[in-house]
């Protein structure tokens, strides 16, 4: 057995670092004073302070992070973090305006998106180019749908399955439970999977135009205090999340039945636009998509695409969602075929989470970005979920069409590491 030459050489890293007898303490637990930060749910001016003084940290330091803006609309930011001390600046940049005819979103949308990666918006712009000048993107929401998997522990298999003969029997009830804790969330429907004493029930939502996952964590844990007083089988321990339901997790039950919204989007580029914005052809770009398909495949990828992160991340950061949310928002399946001399590009996105109120998206840079694209408020979460997967097709065109050309490296040779010299 050969082993790896990285191993060995971290091996001895290691070893040099812990070459004295004091050395090797550095790993022991330590039972010296140990004073933590006191949690702080409301913020104002004067809670940051008090965390900057303790922090006895530089005045430019201070100031980068709890600017006298920051300061002074301290208190807006209270029901979105605990132990406030700041903001961060990240640059934003524009794509577009991208020209979509969607089922809910139907426009020319300027697409803020937040990120430090040079060359992100500028591959993403080049898509949104040429997908606006072929005539637009055409997205719908297919279906919709938030999950929460309670699961509930019984003595055995047999008063397992009666718990489920009760479920099935008490749906309205349990819905009734659930519907009560929210205006807006609908409990759609209710699912349960069964592991020898073990039910998960798998609970689908919809959400009105919030991302809902708290909506769905509160109404579902309002059906589990049903459950647990109204059963007549003993339920030893319950729990309002099992693990099953995918929450910010890429898993096979996302791809499959999907969390969130999920949206098709598509577009057909004609080869001159391909040729003219692309700088490629649609046989080279079908050529490496076929390639990427197979590696794809061979690495166990679920779904099939080349970068959703990339595009959903910076969208997400920008517009107030939650960012963990892309560990399953970036799953689906990138296809690219002839159309005679054409291109037909279309991603399926089966768990985009998004929404156009609640969360982070209230706070004043994020709510500024959504007015930017004109979907801030009521009426417009499910049209932010389109523009996302639209926005995501764009980043796999012009992506593909680097490879495929053999641009990729000098983009960001060009754009990120030679910048400025």
């Amino acid at each position: 057995m050969i082993i790896p030459f990285h191993v060995t050489e971290m091996l001895r890293r290691v070893q040099r670092k812990f070459s004295t007898p004091d050395d090797k303490k550095r790993l022991q637990p330590r039972s010296d004073t140990h004073s933590p930060f006191r949690p702080v749910r409301s913020a104002t001016r004067a809670s940051v302070l008090r965390y900057w003084k303790r922090l006895a940290a530089d005045v430019e330091t201070q100031n980068a992070l709890a600017d006298e803006e920051t300061l002074a609309t301290a208190e807006k930011y209270s029901a979105n973090i605990e132990s406030f001390i700041g903001t961060v600046k990240m640059p934003i940049g524009l794509v577009g305006p991208l020209r979509i005819n969607g089922v809910n979103a139907s426009g020319d949308y300027a697409v803020p998106l937040a990120t430090t990666e040079a060359a992100l918006v500028a591959s993403y712009a080049r898509g949104a180019l040429a997908a606006s000048r072929a005539g637009g993107v055409s997205t719908a929401v297919l279906y919709e749908g938030v999950l929460r998997s309670p699961a509930f522990i019984f003595d055995g298999l047999y008063q397992a399955g009666q718990f489920v003969d009760w479920v099935v029997t008490n749906i309205d009830a349990l819905k009734a439970a659930a519907e009560a804790t929210t205006r807006y969330g609908k409990l759609v429907s209710l699912e349960p999977m069964i592991d020898n004493n073990i039910v998960f029930l798998l609970c689908r939502y919809t959400t009105g135009d919030a991302a809902g996952q708290n909506m769905v964590t509160i109404a579902t844990h309002a059906l589990c205090e049903h459950a647990a007083a109204h059963c007549p089988v003993a339920i030893k321990k319950w729990y309002v999340e099992g693990n099953f339901s995918g929450d910010k997790k890429a898993s096979s039950l996302g791809t499959l039945t999907g969390r969130g919204r999920k949206v098709s989007a598509s577009v057909t580029l004609p080869a001159d636009v391909v040729e003219s914005v692309l700088k490629t052809n649609v046989r080279e770009m079908l050529d490496y998509g076929r390639v990427a398909n197979l590696g794809s495949l061979l690495s166990g990828q679920l779904g099939a695409q080349a970068h959703y992160a990339n595009g959903l991340a910076a969208l997400y950061i920008a517009t107030g969602q939650d960012a963990a949310c892309v560990a399953e928002s970036a799953v689906g399946f990138t296809r690219m075929e002839s159309r005679g001399d054409d291109l037909f590009c279309s991603v399926t996105m089966p768990n985009i989470l998004v929404g156009s109120i609640g969360g982070g998206t209230g706070l004043p840079s994020q709510s500024a970005s959504l007015r930017v694209m004109g979907l801030d408020g009521p009426g417009n979460g499910a049209a932010l979920a389109e523009v996302a997967a639209a926005l995501c097709l764009c980043g796999e065109i012009s992506i593909v069409a680097a490879m495929s050309a053999g641009h990729f490296t000098n983009a960001h040779e060009k754009l990120a590491r030679r910048r400025g010299a």
